[in-house]
């Protein structure tokens, strides 16, 4: 889109790959190694990381959560909105505080604390608040990140940000 902020990088698209989808996959792995793994990101004060376990075709199970949808862990399908959209995962975690663009709130999902980073209400990025046992260091995980495009999911969204106060 042309109204978009200088902040959120271009999708990376298939067809700019020769629809080789094995080419793509390293080329948006890559991109996720470096913005989530190389640079590690900051959001409240807190470092951000990735799942690592378990790792399927030298991938980081982070990766496959932010590209594929299903909630069966061993059978995700690829969705090629989430893929186009991995450049833009670090670009909402390190804008969220100071984009008016970006709503963040909390949660509890599964007994475990959330923070949601949600886009223009149609991208949304799930991290987990995290405490190492072996000496208590705080940090957020990524959990997963993708587009809302339904409006029930999207009416859902905004009543819990509303109700959080966000």
């Amino acid at each position: 889109m042309s109204d978009d902020p200088s902040w959120l990088p271009p999708l990376m698209l298939l067809s700019d790959h020769s629809g080789d989808w094995s080419v793509y996959v390293d080329a948006i792995y890559e991109r996720f190694r470096e913005d989530l793994i190389t640079m590690q990101p900051r959001y409240a004060g807190k470092w951000v990381r990735c799942r690592r376990d378990p790792i399927f075709d030298g991938k980081y199970a982070g990766f496959w959560h932010c590209i594929s949808e299903g909630n069966d862990e061993a059978s995700r399908t690829p969705d090629l909105r989430r893929c186009e959209r991995i450049g833009w995962v670090r670009a909402v975690i390190v804008n969220a505080e100071t984009s008016n663009e970006i709503s963040a709130w909390r949660n509890t999902r599964y007994g475990e604390s959330r923070r949601l980073l949600w886009f223009r209400e149609e991208y949304l990025v799930v991290l987990a608040e995290r405490t190492r046992r072996n000496d208590g260091f705080q940090y957020l995980q990524l959990i997963t990140a993708y587009q809302t495009p339904e409006e029930s999911r999207k009416r859902k969204l905004r009543t819990e940000r509303d109700l959080a106060g966000a």
